[in-house]
This record gives C-alpha cells, structure tokens and sequence, in this order.
C-alpha cells in the first residue's frame, strides 16, 4: 500500500529534520522544502496528500502568501506548523483556507493525532457515489469541486463559509453547540469564539435562505445551538 506522502515547508533545517523523523516513523513518506516558492513547484509535480507548513520562511514568499497561491490550484490540506501563536495570525490561516494550525514548541504525538484527523476526515466524509454530491432542500453541494449549487446556479461560498456548511450538513437534523462547530471549522483554540460563528451563520443565511430574516434550514436553537433542517438526509 503506498504511503501518504507530507511535504514539510520550514527555513529551519532543524525543525524540518525533526519532523522528518517524526513522520517517518509514524509511516509517512516525507518531501521537504526550506523556500515557499520551491514548496509550490514540488506541490505540483509531487502530489502530496498534505502540507506542514511554517509562516516564517525565507525568501519573498511568506507561509500566508503561499496558501493563497496553492488554494488557487488545490483543495488539498494545510496544516500550519509555526512559532507563531497570536490570534490574529491563526484566525489569519484559518480564513485563507488552511486545516488546522499547530503552534511550536509542539508535542510529536498530538501533530501526528492532528495530522490523521485531517485526513480521516477528507478520506471518510462521505462515500456518496462517482459524483460524490449532497442534495440538500434546494441546494446541490458537490464535494469533488467544492460547489454548491442552488436553484441551478452556482452560488459562491469562501472556504470557511463551505467548511461550516459541510460540518451542518454532516450532522444534519441534529443541534450542534458552538463549541462543535468552532473546533470543527477553525480548531480548538476557536472554541470561545461564537461571535465569529454568529457572524458566518448570518453570511450563510443571506446567501443561502430565501428569507433570512426567516430562515427555515439553517436554524437557531437559543440558548443551545444551531442545526441545519433537510427534507434529504
């Protein structure tokens, strides 16, 4: 069975040779990269299933600059692996389209857990046949080009607007608690965070319910939380 392959972007040979180890030895097949713009070229030529990536890195290309450049071309998942623990730089990765976001010095065991989970989670959600779509009241949500659908035209959602969806759509008919859905979405430092949540429900109500001052699929429940209503699922 082949191996899932990682590529570690880091400038610091150190760390990027603790990490190689570590992978190694969890079974991973491991690329490495010290400059963002060599990191784009390998993504493309190599196909890993997953990127570690440090915010930090020498030359012109910076960690943030580069998500923006694969997500042009590749939905496939960013970890961000970096020194960096100010909020404002994680909520920063986080609405640039990346998995999950692990601050140094890390623990080897919770970064491997981190790592599965990214890709149990693209790996196992859901078998729903070849085009791999959900039909959900009048939305069509096609999970291989990340599209969703509805009334017939395509109607665009930011990576944490669909991610959010998705995570409702998984467990629909059922009430999620905002700390769910934060961890979900945007990880487990995001668990306080429900403003944020409010915030996104409320873009996702305008884009996606007829009457949002009304909405009837995606539904608040006081005091609880909110839960996405299908006629489907």
């Amino acid at each position: 069975m082949a191996k899932d392959r990682i590529l570690i972007c880091d400038s610091d040979i150190k760390i990027a040779s603790l990490l190689r180890q570590i992978l190694t030895d969890a079974g991973f097949e491991v690329l490495t990269a010290n400059k963002g713009d060599r990191a784009i070229q390998m993504i493309a030529l190599e196909q890993p299933h997953l990127l570690l990536l440090e915010i930090d890195l020498s030359g012109e290309i910076d960690g943030f600059e580069m998500i923006d450049r694969v997500r042009e071309f590749s939905e496939f998942p960013v970890i961000v692996l970096s020194s960096r623990s100010n909020p404002n730089d994680i909520l920063n990765g986080y609405d640039r389209g990346i998995d999950d976001y692990v601050t140094k010095p890390f623990n080897a065991r919770n970064l491997l857990v981190r790592i599965k989970a990214v890709r149990r989670r693209l790996l196992t959600f859901p078998a729903l046949g070849m085009e791999c779509e959900i039909f959900v009241n009048d939305l069509v949500i096609n999970l291989l080009r990340r599209e969703v659908i509805k009334d017939g035209i395509p109607d665009h959602l930011t990576r944490t607007e669909y991610n959010l969806l998705v995570e409702l759509v998984k467990h629909s008919n059922q009430v999620l608690l905002p700390e769910q859905l934060l961890s979900a979405v945007w990880g487990d430092l995001f668990q306080t965070k429900v403003d944020n949540l409010r915030s996104y429900i409320h873009i996702l109500r305008r884009k996606l319910e007829c009457n949002p001052a009304q909405p009837r699929m995606l539904i608040s429940k006081p005091g609880v939380g909110y839960m996405l209503v299908s006629d489907q699922l």
